[in-house]
């Protein structure tokens, strides 16, 4: 299954209800189980960002409209990277002429 890496910035409305985090979280991550999206793993980071979300879906749309999901409510803002195991990447160096 596709593996995806979002940098997650809080809005200034996340801010203040930064003591909901975990919760929140707890919360977007079984609603997404039932669209086959499992969070690998949270982290709240120093820096730039906010959190660091390591998650896995069917495949790009589905991760795309849970990422949509979560930014309408207004609590952060995302930046997602599709990320690639080492034996995804052989198979794509395999296919590069």
């Amino acid at each position: 299954m596709p593996t995806y890496i979002s940098l997650v910035q809080f809005t200034d409305k996340g801010l203040q209800a930064a003591k909901e985090t975990t919760r929140r979280v707890s919360d977007w991550a079984a609603k997404v189980k039932s669209r086959g999206v499992t969070v690998k793993e949270m982290y709240w980071t120093l820096g730039q960002y906010d959190q660091v979300c390591v998650f896995e879906a069917p495949n790009d749309e589905t991760a795309a409209s849970v990422l949509l999901a979560a930014d309408m409510l207004g609590n952060i803002r995302t930046q997602t990277l599709r990320a690639f195991t080492s034996s995804e990447m052989e198979t794509i160096l395999g296919k590069s002429p």
